[in-house]
């Protein structure tokens, strides 16, 4: 099974609240919305794109609340999106689900970073983080993740949570694919390539480029 996480960055890596200055004002969050301007068909497309190759979601307790509020009152079948998040099995990662559960839904009420490693040895398919920064920061940390389909805004929010943090060794990835939307936004697919690299870049004599030597 495969480990893809959907989210919407600034330049400087936020994840926070990108959807309206009240999505999520948590930890004096203030700023709130910057992702909102930037949102049209095109996004709207590819994002329909990515959901598409989806056999289950995990959330973070959070973003399972918000999705559950919003996600099962539309019901138009011609909806890629709704049709697959609600019908398709979720997995929370959260001590107790209070609210009514948006199912089929199984909570990981504890070590989510080895229920997930299970997940990926024993399944087949394709989780998909969507949200959920925190969760997908620890994921990235564990090196559990095999893909990240993002969206980049082009602002600088410089508050708030951000997705990529401190990891035990250096992550590489592969770009698959990037497109920019007609509002400027940067979406693109990595996949993950194992180990970073490292290497010293040196500007030849003869053509006055610079190579690369790439070591492990």
């Amino acid at each position: 099974m495969r480990i893809v996480i959907l989210n919407f960055l600034s330049l400087d890596g936020v994840h926070q609240g990108p959807g309206s200055p009240d999505e999520d004002r948590s930890d004096g969050f203030e700023r709130g919305g910057w992702f909102a301007p930037f949102v049209d068909e095109a996004l709207e497309s590819t994002v329909e794109q990515w959901t598409r190759s989806a056999t289950g979601f995990l959330f973070g307790r959070r973003t399972y609340q918000e999705f559950s509020a919003v996600w099962p009152t539309i019901t138009d079948p011609t909806d890629i999106n709704a049709a697959r998040l609600n019908t398709l099995p979720k997995y929370v990662a959260a001590t107790s689900l209070v609210d009514q559960p948006w199912g089929p839904v199984t909570v990981l009420d504890r070590d989510v970073e080895g229920a997930v490693a299970a997940m990926k040895r024993n399944g087949n398919g394709e989780i998909q983080v969507h949200g959920s920064g925190r969760l997908g920061r620890s994921l990235l940390a564990a090196n559990l993740v095999d893909e990240l389909r993002i969206a980049i805004a082009p602002v600088i929010v410089g508050q708030g949570r951000k997705l990529f943090g401190d990891t035990d060794a250096p992550m590489g990835f592969n770009l698959v694919s990037e497109e920019r939307t007609p509002l400027g936004l940067v979406t693109c697919r990595l996949e993950n390539s194992g180990a970073g690299t490292v290497g010293t870049y040196v500007r030849t004599k003869a053509d006055h480029a610079f190579a690369g030597v790439n070591s492990r």
